[in-house]
């Protein structure tokens, strides 16, 4: 048993070395374009730290885009969020383990904690089960509890294959052309309501989902 748990292992590793590898490749290729990116380029001049939230199918991007910067990642405790955990640390990622489901509160916390102490924050607020495009609420609790603005993102490729799975998951094809469109900053007050509070999320859930069909137009 050892041996075959062995041999699994390696075999496990041996295929997140090659996807990520594959994927840093895949990325590299793209042309991308940033649109708004003043409203991100402001916020680092002035050393202002966010939260950056972008709809679970289309992750790839941001997280490529915003690598090597110092954010912290907030993935889910599923086996695929493993790989995704460690292709995220390879790109220079923190990563808290969490999500809706499992370790929500914790890792609520611990996201609330690094946006206080500097740390932007990337969170794709529809996972990691959907319902698809619909925002719950992590992201503007963070912002809102640490004082921080959240920077919406949509993603768009020219060219890409979408996977049959729950959020429609986008690949882009080598050498095709991409977009991400970021939104104004939204600084959301501390003293709102809980019915003031949900207000903002559908604001916000509206918002994302009017620039990622914008993103998705070329």
């Amino acid at each position: 048993m050892k041996l075959k748990k062995l041999h699994q292992d390696t075999l496990r590793f041996i295929g997140l070395f090659v996807l990520y590898y594959l994927i840093d490749a895949l990325c590299r290729t793209l042309k991308i374009t940033e649109k708004n990116k003043a409203a991100i380029d402001e916020l680092d001049k002035s050393g202002q730290n966010y939260v950056l939230a972008f709809w679970h199918g289309t992750m790839l991007l941001p997280w490529f885009v915003h690598r090597d910067q110092d954010c912290v990642a907030l993935i889910s405790k599923s086996r695929d969020g493993d790989l995704l955990a460690r292709i995220l640390r390879k790109w220079n990622y923190q990563v808290i383990r969490g999500s809706s489901s499992k370790g929500g509160d914790t890792a609520l916390a611990i996201m609330i904690d690094f946006a206080k102490n500097g740390h932007s924050v990337s969170v794709t607020p529809d996972g990691p089960k959907g319902p698809v495009c619909k925002l719950k609420a992590g992201a503007v609790i963070t912002a809102k509890k640490s004082g921080v603005p959240l920077i919406l993102a949509g993603v768009g490729y020219e060219d890409k294959r979408n996977l049959s799975s729950w959020d429609n998951f986008s690949i882009p094809k080598f050498f095709s052309r991409a977009q991400i469109i970021y939104s104004n900053p939204v600084y959301i007050e501390k003293h709102l309501s809980y019915e003031e509070t949900s207000a903002v999320i559908q604001q916000c859930e509206d918002i994302l989902n009017e620039i990622q069909h914008e993103a998705e137009t070329f």
